[in-house]
């Protein structure tokens, strides 16, 4: 029989909370993280507003001591750093204190991008012809596996330790791939997450494809409007999620607290065919991800309670539900309730996966469907396929037993991971 995999672990760095009660009272009470940024303002976007993790120096000497932030400019570095460790001290596992490594752990850790501002400060040296000042970090800043190299190294892992980077499906594909890893018996635990740099370099592409709203500088927490009619593109975010996957053996031979298991799932590509482009979806490519996650995890589209979308508040929303439908064959009444979480934290890019997995495993903690803020006028291609009442425009008392939370990317990638609560 293959294992069980439970989390028994969650950290978190969004935008509208730092750690797990800040997060998740944000997302009960629906406080957006989203604010003018007067960086882009100054540096003429037509988007000037943002969702950034408010960091300050207290929280983060929690985290790093004067040696590690000499020369620290990576902001998706310090998110990750956070969120990693925060969800392994909450899993009850100690950081390094053996001589040998934990052989039987390891790390799966994503990103998009790690390290533009120190890049962009390298640049400038090396072009300066003052290269011996780039300082002894300048490397692990900005290579892709920085972030799992670090969380690694302070955890003392044995096991694999490696990112992953697959645009905004990361934090979902992290999570299937270390969910693998421990069902193929490879590893007992493994802690996965994803992390996404801050800033005008990481954004400013976006802002120029004109995918970001620009009709909100005035009034940012109302900018980032996921199913709803007036959606006028995605709101660009930042931060970090972090998971600790177990074997349930493991968990219950520790005696861990369990947030909530998973099922399963399933990552593809659309293979950017048939409508299908480097920055749209091939529509039979998400169905098809769907239905084989559901497959995979051994259950029937009416067992699903919630599903937490992808939902960027751009115009593919309502091709999105169309998705969830044909792929589900569910609509109407039958249609599970659904929301968003970016109307709170924007879309935090390679982050946003991550992030919205913690956010989606606190509502089995809180007992919660957590609303989606923005859509009090719901997009009518969707009411023609979900009732107004599954698409909570606050938060809910409700208990999930079983949740699907999907990420679709850039490049035509997908990913849909199924969690349940526990119960032995």
């Amino acid at each position: 029989m293959s294992k069980r995999v439970v989390i028994t672990g969650l950290g978190v760095c969004a935008p509208n909370g730092i750690g797990l009660d800040d997060f998740s009272n944000s997302l009960k009470k629906s406080i957006s993280g989203i604010r003018f940024d007067s960086q882009l303002k100054e540096l003429s976007f037509g988007c000037q507003v943002s969702g950034t993790p408010q960091l300050n120096s207290i929280i983060i000497n929690n985290y790093f001591n004067k040696l590690d932030l000499k020369g620290l400019k990576s902001s998706g570095l310090l998110y990750g750093v956070i969120a990693g460790t925060d969800a392994w001290k909450d899993a009850g596992l100690s950081s390094k204190e053996n001589i040998e490594p934990d052989w039987e752990s390891g790390v799966i850790f994503g990103t998009g991008i790690l390290g533009v501002d120190k890049f962009r400060e390298a640049i400038h040296l090396i072009d300066a012809g003052q290269v011996r000042r780039l300082g002894s970090t300048s490397v692990i800043q900005t290579m892709a596996s920085g972030i799992s190299a670090f969380l690694g190294g302070r955890l003392g892992l044995g096991n694999q330790v490696t990112t992953n980077s697959s645009a905004c499906t990361t934090g979902t594909e992290g999570l299937l791939m270390a969910y693998d890893r421990i069902v193929q018996g490879k590893a007992k635990r493994m802690l996965t997450g994803s992390c996404s740099d801050s800033g005008p370099y990481v954004w400013g592409g976006f802002d120029a494809l004109r995918i970001l709203p620009r009709n909100y500088n005035d009034s940012p927490e109302k900018a980032s409007r996921p199913l709803s009619a007036t959606a006028a593109g995605f709101v660009p975010g930042s931060g970090a999620g972090a998971m600790v996957l177990e074997s349930l053996e493991s968990a219950l031979e520790r005696g861990a607290h369990i947030y909530a298991e998973v099922l399963g799932g399933a990552v593809n590509s659309g293979g950017q065919l048939n409508g299908g482009s480097m920055t749209a979806p091939n529509n039979s490519g998400v169905q098809n991800c769907i239905r084989k996650a559901l497959k995979n995890a051994g259950i029937f589209a009416r067992d699903i309670d919630v599903i937490n979308g992808h939902l960027t508040a751009t115009t593919k929303d309502p091709v999105e539900i169309s998705n969830w439908s044909a792929a589900l064959e569910l609509q109407n009444a039958d249609f599970p309730y659904i929301n968003s979480f970016k109307g709170t934290i924007g879309h935090c890019l390679a982050a946003a996966g991550s992030i919205e997995c913690v956010g989606v495993i606190l509502q089995f903690k809180e007992g919660k469907i957590f609303g989606n803020l923005n859509a009090e006028d719901i997009h009518p291609d969707i009411l023609k396929i979900v009732d107004a009442q599954k698409i909570p425009l606050k938060t809910i008392s409700y208990h999930p037993k079983i949740v699907a939370k999907a990420s679709f990317g850039f490049g035509d990638v997908n990913a849909c991971v199924i969690f349940r609560s526990y119960s032995d």
